[in-house]
C-alpha cells in the first residue's frame, strides 16, 4: 500500500468504523425480538406529549417517526440507535484529532468505542440510553472545541444540550460535572464570555416545553428517580457494585485506554484546556455512586477518556516494533469477545444458561413477546362471545400491555398502572371482563369478586425472564369503578 492510500485509509477510518458498527447493529437487528421498552415507547409515541412520568419526549418522538415511515418491526425500530451508535464511535475519533492526537490515533480511539460493551449493548434497540450516549460524545467534543476557542463555538453546545436534554435529564449533570470541573482547573475566561450565557439560554429554550409539561404534571420524574435511587428497578444493582462495573462499561481490555486518558487530561499541559474532564468525571463518579444512580449512567463520560487516551497508546506503539501487532490483536480480540457477549448473535434457543444471558440483561427480555400475545388470544376465545365487547387487558408492567397493543391487533385493548401507562387508563367503566397478566391472586380478590388462573406465560426457546412463569387470569364482578381502583393499579417501576 503506498504512502497516500495508508494516508487515506487512515483519514476516513473513523467514518468506516462508524459504518461497520451501523451496519452490524441494523444486521442484528432482527434476530431476537423487541423489547419491553420499546413497546412502551411504540405507544408512548402513539399519546404524543412533551413529557412522560419516566423519561422526556424525544425517544417516544422517534419511535413513532421510525413506526410512520418503516412499519412495525425490530429491524424498523432501530434504525435511528444503529446510526446513533455508529455517529458516535465517528465522533469519538473526531474527537481524538481535537485533543493532539494524530490520524492512527483517531481511529484507535473509534474502534475502542465501536468495540466498548455498553454502545454495542445498547445500539441495537432503541432506547433512551443509546440517544444519551449520542448526546454526551457530542456534548463532550464540542465542549473540548469550547473550552479551547470560546465564541460562536458555544451555541453548539447548547443546541446539542437540549436536544439531548429531550431525550434523558442526565444530560444536565454531565453539564453540572463539567461546569465544577471549569471553576476547579479552568480555563475560568469562559464564564466571561457571553456566548456561554447565549448557549445556555438556548439550551433552556430547546428543554423548557417538557420542564413546563413536569412542572404542570407535579414533577413526576423526580419521583421515579427516588424510586429508583430507593427502591430500585430492573437496572438497579447495589451500590457497592457501581465502581467494579465501571470496569467493565467499556470493557476490560480497553481500561488501560481510558485509565491513560484520565490520567492525560489531569496532568498533560497539551490539553490544559480539556483538563476540565477529569474533575468531570470524578464529579459524575462520586455523585452517581452516592445518589445510588445506575452503573450505566456514566457511560458516556468514556468516550472523551478513550480519545484522550489514544494519543498515549499510539506514543506507547511507537517505541518497539512488536507492539502494533499486539495492540492491533487486542482490539480486534475486544471487539469479538464483546460482540459476542452483548449481541444476539447466537440462536434464541441456545440463550438459557448461556453466557450471553448472564452477562446481558437485555437479551432474555427480547425473547417471547409472540408467544405472550398468542397466550392472550387463547385467553381471549375463553370469554364468552358476548362478553368480548367489554374485554379488556391489564398487564402489570407496560412490557405485557404494550405487546398486547404492539403485536396484537384485534385483541382486547391493554391497560397498565406502569409509569406513563397509568395516564392513558383507565379503561372504560363499560370494561366487565379483564385478562390479567402477571398480578397474584391475593391482589386481584381485592379488586375482583371472580378470578380463575388460565394459563402461565412460556416462551418456546425456554429463556428466563421476568415474563416467564407469570400467571394469566380472567377476572370478572369489578368491586368498585375503574375510577376507584385506577389509584392502586398505578405505580411507579
Amino acid at each position: 500500500m503506498t504512502d497516500t492510500a495508508r494516508d487515506r485509509l487512515l483519514r476516513a477510518a473513523p467514518l468506516l468504523i462508524g459504518l461497520a458498527v451501523t451496519v452490524l447493529l441494523l444486521a442484528v437487528s432482527g434476530r431476537y425480538g423487541f423489547h419491553r421498552d420499546e413497546f412502551y415507547y411504540l405507544v408512548s409515541g402513539r399519546h404524543p406529549a412533551w413529557g412522560y412520568v419516566d423519561n422526556p419526549p424525544l425517544t417516544p418522538w422517534l419511535a413513532r417517526a421510525q413506526e410512520a415511515l418503516f412499519g412495525v418491526s425490530p429491524t424498523a425500530l432501530r434504525v435511528v440507535p444503529a446510526l446513533a451508535t455508529g455517529l458516535s464511535v465517528v465522533v469519538t475519533g473526531r474527537m481524538a484529532r481535537e485533543l493532539g492526537g494524530d490520524r492512527v490515533a483517531a481511529a484507535v480511539a473509534a474502534a475502542c468505542l465501536a468495540g466498548a460493551a455498553f454502545p454495542l449493548a445498547t445500539g441495537h434497540m432503541l432506547s433512551t440510553s443509546t440517544l444519551d450516549l449520542l448526546a454526551w460524545t457530542l456534548l463532550s467534543w464540542l465542549l473540548v472545541r469550547a473550552l479551547r476557542d470560546g465564541g460562536p463555538a458555544w451555541l453548539a453546545v447548547g443546541a446539542v444540550a437540549g436536544v439531548g436534554l429531550l431525550d434523558k435529564s442526565l444530560v444536565a449533570t454531565l453539564l453540572g460535572a463539567a461546569a465544577l470541573g471549569v471553576l476547579a482547573v479552568g480555563p475560568r475566561r469562559v464564564f466571561r464570555d457571553p456566548w456561554l450565557g447565549a448557549a445556555a439560554l438556548l439550551a433552556l429554550a430547546v428543554w423548557a416545553p417538557y420542564l413546563v409539561w413536569q412542572a404542570t404534571h407535579g414533577w413526576p420524574q423526580l419521583a421515579f428517580a427516588r424510586q429508583v435511587a430507593t427502591v430500585g428497578n430492573g437496572g438497579s444493582e447495589p451500590r457497592w457494585t457501581f465502581p467494579l462495573f465501571q470496569l467493565i462499561e467499556v470493557s476490560p481490555f480497553l481500561v488501560p485506554v481510558w485509565v491513560a486518558g484520565l490520567w492525560r487530561l489531569a496532568r498533560d499541559p497539551a490539553v490544559r484546556s480539556a483538563r476540565a474532564f477529569a474533575i468531570t468525571y470524578a464529579v459524575l463518579f462520586v455523585a452517581l455512586l452516592v445518589a445510588g444512580g445506575k452503573h450505566y449512567y456514566l457511560a458516556g463520560a468514556y468516550p472523551v477518556l478513550l480519545a484522550a487516551g489514544a494519543a498515549p497508546v499510539v506514543a506507547w506503539v511507537r517505541r518497539a516494533r512488536w507492539r502494533p501487532r499486539v495492540v492491533t490483536a487486542v482490539l480486534a480480540v475486544n471487539v469479538v469477545v464483546v460482540a459476542w457477549l452483548v449481541l444476539p448473535l447466537i440462536p434464541a434457543t441456545a440463550l438459557a444458561g448461556s453466557p450471553q444471558a448472564a452477562v446481558s440483561p437485555i437479551a432474555p427480555e427480547t425473547v417471547g413477546w409472540p408467544e405472550l400475545v398468542g397466550t392472550v388470544a387463547a385467553a381471549t376465545r375463553l370469554v364468552p362471545p358476548d362478553q368480548q365487547r367489554s374485554t379488556v387487558v391489564l398487564g402489570r408492567n407496560y412490557g405485557e400491555a404494550g405487546a398486547v397493543a404492539v403485536l396484537g391487533p384485534g385483541l382486547p385493548p391493554a391497560y397498565s398502572g406502569q409509569n406513563s401507562y397509568a395516564d392513558w387508563g383507565p379503561p372504560p367503566e363499560s370494561a366487565t371482563t379483564v385478562i390479567v397478566l402477571g398480578y397474584d391472586e391475593a391482589t386481584l380478590r381485592r379488586w375482583f369478586t371472580d378470578v380463575r388462573p388460565v394459563a402461565r406465560i412460556d416462551n418456546a426457546a425456554g429463556v428466563p425472564n421476568d415474563e416467564r412463569g407469570a400467571p394469566v387470569w380472567i377476572a370478572t364482578g369489578r368491586r368498585d369503578t375503574w375510577a376507584a381502583l385506577w389509584p392502586q393499579v398505578r405505580r411507579l417501576a
